[in-house]
């Protein structure tokens, strides 16, 4: 970048700035939510967990019957620990993802309840969701 100041019209006074920006874009790939639900179904299992994947709202028959599955909100992810029985429904989200009403709604009804529940962005927070390492 360089400016130049004119002081009267023999003298000029030049002011050279030098803007040197480096800037470094990495491209960090956000995981998907459907590769975080299976890494954390698989964990969960190794766990002394059945859990399997959820699928809500419904769906159309190639012949024309309407499927009712699980309610809107219901989370990701369903199953139970086998020492203790309870039941375990997992909300899973990526590094953006946000709850929407429904899934809010269900979160706030559940609580209520003894069951293990939980939004999750990682492995990690499944494990801790079941007190698991």
């Amino acid at each position: 970048m360089l400016f130049i100041l004119t002081a009267a019209r023999d003298t000029a006074i030049k002011l050279s700035v030098t803007l040197s920006v480096t800037i470094i874009w990495r491209r960090v790939k956000i995981k998907s939510e459907h590769e975080i639900q299976t890494e954390i179904l698989l964990a969960l299992s190794r766990h002394d967990c059945t859990v399997c994947r959820s699928n809500a709202g419904k769906i159309k028959t190639d012949d024309g019957r309407r499927i009712m599955l699980f309610p809107r909100g219901w989370p990701d992810i369903t199953g139970f620990e086998h020492h203790s029985g309870k039941m375990i429904l997992i909300e899973v989200k990526n590094e953006r993802g946000k709850l929407r009403d429904d899934q809010k709604r269900f979160a706030k009804f559940i609580k209520q309840y003894p069951v293990l529940y939980g939004v999750c962005r990682s492995v990690d927070d499944a494990l801790k969701i079941i007190g698991g390492k």
